[in-house]
């Protein structure tokens, strides 16, 4: 077998001029449009002598290229490709592709890939453009949305950051069960030491050996119920080795493409004592509101929950009630702190308050419409009382409209209720924090551009976006 020597040039840049030479100038031309977006011709000192392109590159845009050098057409950082691939066109070459960036009015750059090619030794060059927007189109999109799942990832994280750490310092002993096989799934540690048993040692272990085997079949029942209905009424069981009575109420969750159940384990309560007294303050019918639809929650003159039922619970995404109890309820209720500073403000100057639309943030992100009742008992020690009831899903139209207007609204209403000097305060505030949002949204988060735009410095805004808890302020930015 005979072996060809291999080529000295490609066949394709031999085959160049053989191809224009068929045919001829004008077809030729024709087809090096048709091939490309953009076509340049350029002579031996860099400068632009000719410019054709297609829709998208009409006369106005590149008309003002011609006479000026290729390289001064181009944003600083794509000079020296244009120089290199001048340098590299050579008598029935092309080079290799390089993408170069033009300035635009617009403020986005124009993305252009060139190749270049000189049909003769001494004559111009000819340097054909695809155009890249598309492209860079694309990968901008992929970057935000690749910056968006980061973000939701980050929230997801914390979260279960949260939950962890509320399960591990609560104070009631909660035991998260599997709903098939009644398998203790996660215990924390006020359960180990209830129960006398290690957590690594309750794991996997049936939950009705944990108790006397006289509440075997009170056990089953109980999660019988929850599992056929999602609800189950507490029950009283003996725990093992004489360690006393507890009280366990049950709740379903479903979570992990699986249902589990937490148990609640409330020591130290009988029928008699829990009905009569309660150190929370709550009134004898306890047992009646902790089974009202509607959420109900006891604080104390400082706002901190004292007790509260399984609807707020279910409302807040709270797994036991030890989670909520000594934290604020401004965690959970009203959008921002204006809103809870006005329906405060209104409990304290009158006692009561009717019918105040707000919303309950869930600790997982969730958000639920809700409309308060509340009133404030004397007595030493003072407390408050709210009642919660979720309103019904907003209409079709109401779909993606902020709720910024609803909280105008319940301004307006306060008319007669809060002194003029309050209810302007407020309304500033929230006003001021409304216009914040905008500009911020307006300008893609451009916090100098939306200082501008407010007619604010830079540091009067970081201190009006910390006073209202508006976007995400790192320590330095202030300085």
């Amino acid at each position: 077998m005979t072996l060809r020597p291999r080529p000295a040039e490609p066949v394709l840049n031999e085959a160049l001029p053989k191809v224009a030479a068929l045919l001829g100038g004008s077809a030729a031309g024709l087809a090096v449009t048709a091939a490309s977006d953009l076509s340049l011709i350029v002579d031996e000192d860099g400068v632009i002598r000719g410019a054709t392109g297609g829709a998208d590159f009409s006369e106005e845009k590149i008309g003002g290229w011609l006479g000026r050098r290729l390289v001064d057409t181009v944003t600083v950082e794509s000079r020296t490709k244009v120089d290199e691939l001048l340098r590299d066109a050579g008598p029935g070459e092309i080079t290799r592709w390089r993408q170069v960036n033009h300035p635009s009015p617009t403020g986005i750059d124009l993305p252009i890939r060139y190749t270049a090619l000189r049909p003769a030794a001494d004559g111009p060059i000819l340097v054909l453009g695809r155009d890249m927007r598309t492209v860079a189109a694309l990968q901008r999109r992929l970057a935000d949305t690749q910056q968006t799942l980061e973000r939701d990832y980050d929230r997801l994280r914390a979260a279960e950051t949260r939950y962890r750490l509320l399960f591990q310092i609560c104070g009631e002993a909660v035991l998260v069960v599997d709903a098939a096989t009644r398998r203790v799934i996660e215990a924390n540690p006020a359960a180990a030491r209830l129960l006398g048993r290690p957590v690594r040692r309750l794991i996997g272990v049936d939950a009705v050996e944990l108790f006397d085997p006289a509440s075997m079949r009170a056990i089953e029942g109980q999660h019988g119920s929850l599992r056929a209905t999602g609800h189950a009424s507490d029950i009283r069981a003996a725990l093992l080795q004489t360690r006393g009575d507890v009280t366990i109420s049950a709740s379903l969750f479903r979570g992990e493409g699986g249902t589990s159940a937490i148990m609640r384990l409330i020591p130290g309560r009988d029928s008699g004592a829990g009905a009569a007294t309660d150190p929370s303050g709550v009134s004898p019918t306890r047992a009646l509101i902790e089974a009202m639809p509607e959420g109900f929650v006891v604080t104390d003159a400082a706002h901190r929950v004292l007790w509260a039922n399984a609807a707020f619970l279910e409302l807040a995404q709270l797994a036991a009630e030890g989670q909520a109890r000594g934290r604020p309820i401004e965690e959970w209720l009203a959008r921002d702190e204006t809103e809870a500073r006005t329906l405060f403000a209104t409990l304290q100057d009158h006692g009561s308050v009717r019918r105040f639309a707000t919303v309950v943030r869930g600790t997982y992100g969730g958000l639920e419409d809700v409309e308060i009742a509340a009133v404030a008992a004397p007595g030493s020690p003072a407390c408050l009382g709210f009642s919660i009831r979720a309103l019904p899903p907003r209409s079709a139209l109401n779909v993606g409209t902020r709720a910024e207007p609803r909280s105008v609204e319940q301004m307006a209403e306060l008319v007669g209720r809060v002194s003029m000097k309050t209810l302007v305060r407020e309304t500033t505030d929230l006003i001021e924090k409304l216009c914040i949002e905008a500009a911020l949204r307006i300008t893609r988060d451009n916090r100098a551009s939306a200082a501008e735009m407010l007619g604010l410095s830079r540091q009067g805004l970081y201190a009006k976006m910390r006073r209202y808890g508006v976007g995400d302020l790192n320590p330095g930015d202030e300085g």
